[in-house]
């Protein structure tokens, strides 16, 4: 018997891994002889040396670490210490950071790089560790979802999966062309009503494209869609590949039941065809309006900045394009030269810059400046600290109509004058205030009711900021806010606190039933 501890590195407190996990399960059934398995989660955010002392308390034998771009720059220092304190344990990667640089790793520490499925590879590694024959080993997923599990997930995100592999090609993806395994429905089912009745608020499938196989699909909708939970669930799904039948499960969702992550990545086809995607554009656009009008679903689609022949224009166009599609979330995301994938290989070929170390961000490229990727940093912070909060919604509507502008032209000015990192929302309304005032077109009173009306969707408990409020100290202002109040307090059947309501500079009255927030969007309902 060996002491073995598995230890995963989340980004945040918020995440949970599931690999550690399912390898944990993997060792229980799969190795030949019982093992003394310890899981250990932790995140990017603790020292190097509260992590290696967590691990040095259970002195193993074998330490199995997962490795991922989001944790690898703190790793070499990790398996320092660790290699310091415990110079007789065995210390294994696994994971796409480790498996694909494996004389980095091998060099910086790591006794042994593993690559393959972790729940049949890790077992098989700790049978010839003690001497074993290794064996072979059925090739059907495990149940990591142990009491142990469930008492460590602690309200954290959940992950399942239900396939394993993607049929598509995409050149930037780790998964591209892998085939696709599909673990049978009625484990899968199980597993989901155990953590339906877990403490987490949200569940998130890995699978690379959930809906590839549309029966299959349609079944795991429809159960989901009928369960009765309040818990959410995540996909990443492909847009153009939702037909009617699936389109039709998902319009009778409850609210906020379902949440699809659709990577778009261009809406420039050479683009896509350099980098081997395969994507039917207009129906990719087609059904994601659909879902939209649908009202019970969040959306959020990908773009990806840097890809092969894609200029700052053509970008920008993707961009406006994908905006219009009025979705959650527009994520603005920057091409990452991952180990392992396919356009890493093709860097040098197509003149990729990227950066050395993780994530392997894109620098520049000969149709993207480092200049192009400073305009499109400022588009993302803008675009991260507004319209993907579901804030301001209203003001950047009334903005962009007022000024003519494009999204993009808007949103990277925004970004650049108005850069946010951590500001406080009552400091950054001001300074968006003060930067939408001084664009063409923009009426300082219709700027600042579209303020209010955001603000009392957006926040609860928190008075309107003083400078958008009108003048109480004329008497007729006193009144129609008096009025407001009544009205409000008719509709609602209850009194108001005074942050609930304002009257606007046009002299609408609006209040906030502060007890009612959308499950999709996040907003409360803000009524007149």
């Amino acid at each position: 018997m060996k002491k073995v501890v598995l230890l995963a590195i989340n980004a945040k407190y918020v995440h949970s891994s599931l690999s550690v996990w399912v390898i944990a399960e993997g060792v229980r059934r799969f190795a030949r002889f019982p093992h003394d398995v310890s899981v250990i989660e932790a995140t990017i955010n603790q020292s190097c040396t509260d992590i290696a002392h967590r691990v040095t308390e259970h002195e193993p034998d074998v330490i199995g670490i997962s490795s991922y771009i989001w944790n690898a720059a703190i790793m070499p220092k990790l398996l320092m210490l660790l290699r310091e304190c415990l110079p007789d344990s065995t210390i294994v990667l696994g994971g796409p950071e480790a498996s694909y640089n494996m004389d980095f790793w091998l060099e910086s520490g790591a006794d042994f790089v593993l690559q393959g499925e972790g729940e049949f590879v890790f077992p098989r590694f700790l049978d010839a560790v003690v001497g074993e024959t290794t064996r072979t080993v059925p090739l059907y997923p495990v149940n990591p979802y142990t009491t142990q599990y469930l008492d460590a997930l602690n309200g954290r995100l959940a992950y399942i999966e239900t396939s394993r592999g993607c049929p598509f090609k995409c050149s930037f993806c780790l998964s591209a062309g892998s085939e696709v395994k599909y673990f049978p429905l009625e484990t899968i089912k199980s597993q989901i009503l155990t953590l339906s009745k877990s403490s987490a608020k949200t569940i998130k499938f890995v699978d690379r494209t959930f809906n590839c196989n549309a029966a299959r699909t349609c079944e795991l909708f429809e159960f989901i869609i009928e369960m009765d939970t309040t818990c959410r669930f995540h996909f990443e799904v492909a847009a153009d590949l939702f037909d009617e039948k699936m389109l039709s499960f998902l319009e009778i969702a409850p609210p906020g039941r379902l949440q699809f992550e659709i990577g778009l990545q261009s809406f420039h086809e050479p683009v896509l065809k350099a980098s081997s995607r395969q994507m039917d554009l207009k129906k990719a656009e087609k059904n994601i309006r659909t879902l939209m009008k649908m009202q019970n679903i969040h959306i959020h689609i990908d773009l990806i900045a840097g890809l092969p022949f894609e200029t700052i224009e053509d970008f920008k166009d993707s961009f406006d394009r994908a905006y219009t599609l009025d979705t959650h979330i527009l994520q603005l995301g920057f091409l990452k030269l991952l180990h392992g994938s396919e356009l890493r290989t093709q860097a040098e070929d197509f003149g990729l810059k990227y950066s050395s170390n993780p994530p392997y961000e894109i620098i520049s490229s000969p149709w993207l400046s480092s200049g192009d990727i400073q305009t499109l940093k400022h588009t993302e912070n803008a675009l991260q600290h507004t319209r993907n909060k579901s804030r301001f919604l209203t003001t950047l509507e009334y903005v962009l109509t007022a000024t003519g502008d494009r999204p993009f032209t808007l949103l990277s000015s925004l970004g650049a004058a108005v850069p946010s990192h951590a500001t406080q929302l009552e400091n950054y309304i001001v300074k968006i205030f003060d930067f939408f005032l001084q664009q063409p077109g923009v009426e300082e009173n219709a700027l600042k009711d579209c303020l209010v009306y955001d603000w009392l969707g957006m926040v609860k408990g928190k008075n309107t900021p003083a400078f958008l409020k009108c003048d109480d100290a004329q008497k007729s202002l006193v009144a129609g806010r008096k009025k407001v109040a009544e009205t409000a307090e008719r509709v609602l059947g209850r009194k108001l606190r005074r942050e609930e309501f304002a009257l606007l500079n046009s002299g609408k009255g609006i209040f906030v039933d502060s007890s009612n927030r959308n499950p999709v969007t996040g907003l409360y309902d803000v009524l007149s």
